[in-house]
């Protein structure tokens, strides 16, 4: 079926993903709620400056392992049919009211291998060995629409028009080697800094900038009739008004066709092929040969101050940094194939009144040479086949440079009945493609002891207000959620699980 085809394309995007995905372990970068809870030193994901009350050695691989899913609109069961490239679920009423202009999905992985940290003095010291991996992609409503309306009915591509342009896909995976340290100024001022070399994985940037097509041609049965000769027989002296009157229909035909696109790509292990054309004709991706396919540097800064003893304000900007992909791993395309522009006049002019039946079939018969191609193209239901994207593969000069996904983080506390019992709000503003997300949390936070922590918190932004987040640390076991799992149409689903092992004395 024509729309099998077309997400068929998409999952180009798709299964690229989850091959990445299956290839590295999980993680979203840190846990919201986790930061107002004095006892974990997860926390410091958020904020260098945040120390916990002890040292830790964190178990590898299962130290410290998060993932979260979140969308403006889209539910998880509608993540996991897209995926799945289920075949009704655009179908349904219920998603197409559910969506947006515009939908954002993002996906962040992570896991720690090895951490570990220690006071020693003043300082409290930090070392980390991690995977990180961010996923964002803009999916527009129009190509949903589309997907709808062109499921069965063929002769919608002869009079349609839809511009599903803006598709968007953004990968950025990368090894990171840390390093922090944190130290108390005086008994109010607290700062921190972790620098951190890291070991590109792989970067893509995929842009759809323009898909966009409109179509006005005459239907089969109007073609049939009018190449018939019992119809003009039919029509007697009347066939001359006919002409004039098909000749003013002709005018206004039309097919149009205008494709843009760009790729830029540095995995080890990713290939474009060209197999008898002179664009790309097929990805190859072999997730054995991923490797490391750059180097770059981060650092991450922050800072804590006690404006009274039980109110605490504090602030952080992390992953400031980059990572230079090497030219070698690098695979730059970009499509801009000549448009498709057909206009009717040329045809209405080819119509003589005088002998309509004949000059209507010269006309009728041209017009469809002339649209083979766009028909060709659009009727396949492929709308991102390769045929029509035509992308073709640019010589790599040089190295290309990403920026890491920062964060602005700005918090602040207050503490009740000797500091056991707190209330605090956080706002972090994540810079990940295509669009940056912001989420403002209040939380709530009981911490009697150093092994037992539980905190209570509210987004109110990513998950419009219908989640809730818990924490809890029991001795070296920690976990905890920013969005719980409400059922199928949750927005944003997280999870964060930790152990570790403590280390040293109290602070």
């Amino acid at each position: 079926m024509a729309t099998n085809k077309l997400l068929c394309s998409f999952r180009i995007i798709g299964v690229f993903s989850i091959m990445l995905i299956c290839a590295l372990s999980a993680n979203a970068q840190f846990l919201r709620t986790s930061y107002f809870m004095e006892g974990t030193h997860y926390r410091q994901q958020l904020n260098p400056a945040l120390t916990p009350t002890k040292g830790y050695f964190n178990l590898p691989v299962i130290g410290a392992v998060n993932a979260t899913v979140g969308s403006t609109s889209l539910g998880y069961q509608d993540i996991i049919d897209i995926i799945d490239n289920g075949d009704d679920f655009y179908k349904s009423t219920d998603f197409m009211n559910r969506l947006k202009d515009n939908n954002k999905l993002n996906v962040n992985f992570s896991t720690e291998i090895l951490s570990a940290g220690w006071y020693k003095g003043k300082n409290f010291w930090s070392f980390n060995i991690g995977l990180r991996t961010d996923i964002g992609a803009n999916l527009t409503k129009s190509m949903f629409t589309f997907l709808n309306e062109m499921e069965t009915i063929e002769e919608n591509w002869r009079n349609s028009s839809y511009d599903i342009s803006n598709q968007q896909l953004n990968i950025n995976a990368y090894t990171e080697v840390g390093l922090g340290l944190s130290r108390q100024i005086n008994s109010r001022l607290t700062v921190g800094a972790r620098v951190k070399a890291l070991l590109g994985i792989g970067n893509m940037e995929l842009k759809l900038n323009q898909i966009a097509m409109s179509a006005n041609l005459p239907t089969d049965k109007d073609i049939a009739d009018w190449q018939n000769p019992d119809y003009w027989t039919g029509l007697g002296s009347g066939a001359a008004a006919e002409a004039e009157k098909l000749k003013a229909k002709f005018n206004n035909y039309h097919a149009n066709l205008n494709v843009g696109a760009e790729l830029k790509s540095s995995f080890k292990g990713l290939e474009l092929k060209e197999e008898g054309k002179d664009y790309v004709t097929d990805f190859d991706f072999d997730s054995g040969k991923l490797g490391i396919a750059g180097y770059g540097f981060g650092i991450d800064l922050g800072a804590s101050y006690k404006i009274m003893d039980n109110l605490t304000v504090s602030a952080s900007i992390l992953d400031l940094g980059f990572i230079s992909w090497s030219k070698s791993s690098t695979k730059l395309a970009s499509a801009n194939p000549d448009p498709i522009d057909i206009q009717g006049k040329k045809y209405a002019d080819m119509i003589n009144p005088n002998a309509p039946q004949t000059s209507i079939t010269k006309a009728l018969n041209q017009l469809n040479a002339d649209t083979e191609d766009y028909m060709e193209l659009v009727t396949k239901g492929d709308v991102l086949n390769y045929d029509m994207l035509q992308l073709q593969v640019s010589d790599v000069k040089e190295s290309r440079k990403s920026r890491l996904a920062s964060t602005l983080v700005i918090g602040a506390e207050y503490g009740f009945f000797n500091n056991k019992l707190a209330v605090g709000a956080l706002s972090t503003t994540r810079f990940v493609q295509p669009d940056a997300l912001t989420e403002l949390t209040f939380s709530a936070n009981y911490r009697p002891k150093n092994w037992f922590n539980v905190a209570l918190s509210y987004s109110v932004i990513q998950s419009a207000g219908k989640s809730f987040g818990l924490g809890l640390k029991l001795g070296p076991l920690f976990v905890g959620t920013d969005y719980m799992f409400l059922g199928k149409n949750s927005n944003s689903v997280n999870g964060f699980v930790g152990v570790s092992i403590p280390l040293g004395g109290k602070k």
